[in-house]
């Protein structure tokens, strides 16, 4: 288990090149279902450079938006950082690539994650710490943004979506930014933690 709460971020990187490598090379697929799987392989990447390279999210995270004098550990943890990046991250990205063509509402719910993913690090982050680029922005404008904006372009135009669909996925979206990452951050926060980040 340790090994993961160093490693999630890293193996996530592997399994976005394993998933792009059957997406050039299997056979084709529908225009939704691709944009599902380019934007699982944009989440890994996003947490790749949050969590690796150029990495130091959790610092920033900790100082900047809750003024941490622990940022190596409250109130993100390592282990908070595996249970939300796998538990609101990977598991419903991968449900999304799975069924989300079926479900429509819950493709919303996951791109409206993309989109928060975007508003908070090139707009939030910055803003409230000063700074001209936080870690996860890279990913954030060229990969969360345009497939979030082409997916919605896709729904509205081919009329993929209902009203029901609309209400749900918007409803479960925002669950999802507020109560799977922020709210998880605060209800596990611990000072005394023994999941401390590794230095960078």
């Amino acid at each position: 288990m340790d090994f993961l709460r160093k490693h999630w971020f890293d193996l996530g990187l592997g399994f976005a090149a394993i998933i792009g490598f059957f997406l050039l090379f299997d056979k084709p697929i529908s225009s939704l279902s691709f944009l599902y799987w380019i934007s699982l392989i944009s989440l890994f990447l996003h947490q790749f450079e949050e969590y690796r390279l150029p990495g130091s999210f959790p610092r920033m995270m900790n100082t900047v938006m809750f003024k941490s004098d622990q940022p190596d550990r409250f109130p993100l943890n390592a282990n908070t950082a595996l249970i939300v990046n796998l538990g609101t991250g990977w598991l419903f990205y991968l449900l999304a690539a799975l069924f989300g063509t079926k479900l429509i509402w819950l493709g919303i719910a996951v791109m409206l994650i993309s989109v928060g993913n975007f508003i908070a690090h090139t707009f939030l982050f910055n803003i409230k710490g000063k700074t001209h680029y936080s870690p996860g922005m890279i990913t954030a404008i060229f990969l969360f943004l345009p497939i979030s904006t082409y997916f919605f372009y896709l729904v509205i135009r081919e009329n993929l979506a209902g009203p029901a669909d609309w209400v749900v996925g918007i409803l479960l979206g925002i669950a999802l930014n507020y109560l799977g990452v922020l709210k998880l951050i605060d209800w596990l926060k611990n000072k005394n933690t023994a999941y401390i980040f590794q230095k960078e």
